[in-house]
């Protein structure tokens, strides 16, 4: 465990943060001096953030070293897509009981299920995920991997991120970790060019980056490795080989893209795809950072072109929309890279946002924020249920956008909703992606429904007639009638034939 201490605090203090840049150098690389606080997993544990980042690599198996519970909260949670393998879709567990443990087998049967997996899949690779508990009880499971790794003759990759250890988003960290020491380096591609590029933090939720990959393929940009949607494992081993990068999610593989930078020399920046604006300025940036990399200023202009023909195309059809939506007042409940991306993205529609949340924001989603909406005070870190509800049963909003679990507080207020976070089912990303959360947001504000529920229910709108009014005790009383002994008879006939 000594060794897991000092990955964390490595994570943790992570000079490439917002924050950080803005300090001097002879300070900066000591990170931040905000202290950990092991235990602390508000909003799903260290295990759930590794699981989250690298279950996408769709033809590895993932086996998770513990008790059952903890494979069966981490399997299905995010919505992500794959176009061609499904193994990550399957289950691998272990499975250890209170015997395992107490008898010292549970590394046994790590090792056993292992050598099952690759003997019945021959996956490319195999991830060994640490829980809460194989960590308390001392499982080396770095140990059991290299030797599973030379008997079996294929990858087996340590994921040591035990949930005790600190929330989901270090997880998302330590799970990058896992891919810089054991995963990213270690094949070398016959194939590299001028145009790889390597697309971080992007989870391809509902296949919304396969509307984002046609616009690349025609710039003749190559997605060297997209990590970790829709990814597969020999992708990722030569990532080293890409010449640029983008990092869409911050919050989670902020690490993974400085470091990348440091050792292989792969320049990123953060952008989004959410959003035409958004979407635009990111392909330029792209097409940037390869000429700066070397490659041909041809692409520039190719870019320039294919962002006015998409453009011209997004906004008529985004036409016939805003009539209808324009100064229709959002709430965004939601976090990370969607936090600052949608409020541009919607404004430009002509719609008004009167709240967002910053509560996984860094501190350069929130200034990208405060530019936006030039008030801070339709900024919150985090809103209680019961003033969400306030805030839209009292019609200062005209929709929510948010993830699962907060729709019923805007089903209860009578108000309409569309799902934005991991659980979705519909793309947003990419110009086609705009045109598509618009629609949904339309067909949510004008569905016919909701002037029919907010109507008065009969019995408010009038008094009860003497008809409506209940039975009296001897009314009831009288409908009481014992079935008779015949009947009974008959019954018993039945059921002995």
């Amino acid at each position: 465990m000594s060794s897991l201490n000092v990955k964390i605090q490595d994570v943790f203090n992570e000079p490439a943060c917002e924050r950080n840049r803005s300090k001097a150098s002879n300070v900066r690389n000591k990170g931040c001096s905000k202290p950990l606080t092991p235990g602390a997993a508000a909003g799903g544990c260290a295990f759930d953030g590794a699981k989250i980042v690298l279950q996408p690599i769709t033809d590895v198996a993932h086996l998770v070293h513990a008790p059952l519970a903890c494979e069966g909260n981490s399997w299905d949670n995010r919505g992500t897509a794959s176009s061609g393998p499904t193994l990550w879709r399957t289950s691998f567990t272990t499975d250890l009981t209170e015997q395992d443990i107490v008898t010292g087998n549970s590394e046994r049967k790590l090792f056993k299920a292992i050598r099952q997996i690759k003997e019945a899949y021959a996956p490319p690779a195999i991830f060994v995920y640490a829980t809460c508990v194989t960590a308390l009880i001392g499982d080396d499971i770095e140990a059991v991997c290299k030797r599973a790794e030379e008997t079996c003759g294929l990858p087996v990759v340590p994921i040591n991120a035990p949930g005790f250890v600190g929330s989901k988003n270090l997880g998302n960290k330590l799970a990058g970790e896992a891919l810089l020491d054991h995963v990213i380096g270690t094949v070398e591609p016959d194939d590299a060019g001028p145009h790889d590029i390597n697309i971080l933090g992007e989870f391809n939720l509902a296949g919304e980056f396969w509307f984002v990959k046609p616009l690349l393929d025609r710039l003749g940009i190559r997605v060297r490795a997209c990590i970790p949607g829709d990814a597969r494992y020999l992708d990722i081993a030569s990532a080293h080989r890409a010449r640029a990068a983008m990092l869409v999610c911050s919050t989670a593989l902020i690490n993974l893209a400085r470091k990348m930078e440091e050792r292989w020399d792969i320049p990123f920046f953060e952008g989004s795809f959410y959003g035409i604006t958004a979407t635009s300025e990111a392909l330029r940036q792209i097409a940037e950072l390869l000429v700066k990399k070397g490659a041909d200023q041809e692409i520039l202009d190719r870019t320039d072109t294919l962002i006015a023909e998409e453009e011209a195309i997004a906004w008529k059809r985004l036409e016939e929309y805003r009539p209808r939506l324009e100064g229709k007042r959002v709430l965004i409940n939601t976090g990370g890279v969607k936090s600052w991306s949608l409020v541009h993205a919607l404004m430009e529609t002509g719609m008004e946002i009167v709240g967002t949340s910053v509560k996984k924001s860094t501190v350069e989603d929130k200034e990208r924020i405060r530019q936006a909406l030039k008030d801070e005070h339709q900024m919150f870190e985090s809103m209680a249920p019961r003033e969400l509800y306030a805030l839209l049963s009292e019609h200062k909003a005209d929709i929510m956008l948010s993830g699962g679990r907060t729709q019923f507080i805007a089903l209860k207020a009578k108000m309409p909703w569309v799902d934005i976070n991991q659980e979705r089912h519909r793309p947003y990303a990419g110009y086609d992606g705009m045109v598509e959360l618009v629609r949904q947001i339309d067909l949510a504000i004008h569905n016919p429904v909701w002037s029919q529920v907010r109507e008065p229910a009969p019995w408010e709108d009038r008094p009860a007639t003497k008809e409506q009014l209940p039975s009296t005790r001897r009314d009831t009383d009288t409908t009481r009638v014992a079935p008779s002994k015949s009947r009974q008879h008959d019954a018993g006939d039945f059921v002995e034939c």
